[in-house]
């Protein structure tokens, strides 16, 4: 879960920085498809951070 966590964390950073068009064609492609997320790319932050508890949580040591 911590994996799927650094993802979305990630692609948080990626559909930020594509939101602020500075890096190229490839946030034009994805604000193309994701438009909502590079408007709020706090979303996927969130869900990285739900991630990151719920792998926490349900870790066993």
């Amino acid at each position: 879960m911590y994996v799927v966590a650094a993802v979305l964390a990630i692609l948080s950073a990626l559909f930020y920085a594509a939101g602020n068009q500075e890096i190229g064609t490839l946030g034009v492609e994805m604000c193309r498809y994701g438009s909502t997320f590079c408007r709020s790319p706090t979303y996927v932050l969130a869900g990285a951070i739900l991630a990151a508890l719920w792998g926490a949580f349900v870790s066993v040591r």
